[in-house]
C-alpha cells in the first residue's frame, strides 16, 4: 500500500457514531442492522467475538446492501480474508501486528488499526495509513489523549472506541482530529434481549443527529 487508503476516511466520514454489535444469532443481526440503517447510521461494526459473527455479517450484508458492514475485533489474516470474501467492506482491529498490515494489504480491504500510544500510531504512519482507531478510547487517555496528538501527528485522524457513551460522545467528536466515535451503546445487551429494534431504531436517529 503505497500512500494512505482513502477509502477508509470515506467510510468513516459516513455517519458521526458507527455501532459496534456483537450478534448472537443471524436472525438478531439482520434486525439490528435495519433498525441501524433505517435510524441513519449506515456502517456497522459487528465483533467476530462470537461464532455467528461471520454469518451474521454475511446475512446483514444481504438483507441491507446499501449499508457499510464490516467486521470488528480482527486479530489474524485467516480472518481478515474471511470478512473479505463474505462481503465485508471494512475491517478493524484493537491493535495491529506486522501480520495484520500485510494482510490487510494482501487483501485489498480497507483496514482501522487500534492505536494506544504513540509508537504504535508512528508503527502504522510507516505502513502507509493515516487513519487509526484510538482504542480503549476513554482508558487510554480520551479527550486529552487525541488533543496532544493533533500537534505531533496533525494530519491523523481517529475514530476513538471504547468507554464513550450516548453523553460524551459529542464531546469526542468536536475534536479536529475526530472523524467518528464508535460505541456499543446503541446495541445493549438489554436491548438485544427485549428485541426492541424500534429503541435500537431511535438511539441510531439520535446518534445520527449528533453532528450540526
Amino acid at each position: 500500500m503505497s500512500g494512505a487508503d482513502p477509502r477508509v476516511r470515506a467510510v468513516l466520514k459516513l455517519a458521526p457514531v458507527i455501532p459496534v454489535y456483537t450478534p448472537e444469532s443471524v436472525d438478531e443481526a439482520v434486525h439490528v442492522a435495519q433498525a441501524l440503517f433505517n435510524g441513519g447510521l449506515p456502517v456497522i461494526e459487528v465483533t467476530l467475538r462470537t461464532a455467528v459473527a461471520i454469518d451474521a455479517i454475511q446475512a446483514m450484508v444481504e438483507a441491507v446492501p446499501d449499508a457499510v458492514v464490516g467486521a470488528g475485533t480482527v486479530l489474524s489474516a485467516a480472518q481478515m480474508e474471511k470478512v473479505k470474501a463474505i462481503g465485508g467492506r471494512f475491517a478493524v482491529a484493537p491493535g495491529a501486528t506486522e501480520r495484520l498490515y500485510a494482510a490487510a494489504r494482501d487483501s485489498d480491504l480497507p483496514f482501522l488499526p487500534g492505536v494506544a500510544t504513540s509508537s504504535e500510531l508512528m508503527q502504522g504512519l510507516e505502513h502507509g495509513l493515516d487513519t487509526f482507531k484510538f482504542f480503549p478510547a476513554v482508558q487510554a487517555g480520551g479527550i486529552g489523549m487525541l488533543q496532544a496528538w493533533n500537534g505531533p501527528f496533525g494530519d491523523v485522524r481517529f475514530c476513538p472506541t471504547g468507554g464513550i457513551s450516548a453523553q460524551t460522545a459529542r464531546d469526542f467528536l468536536h475534536l479536529p482530529n475526530v472523524l467518528c466515535v464508535g460505541g456499543s451503546w446503541l446495541t445493549t445487551r438489554a436491548l438485544l434481549q427485549a428485541r426492541d429494534w424500534a429503541g435500537i431504531e431511535q438511539l441510531a436517529k439520535a446518534s445520527a443527529a449528533l453532528v450540526g
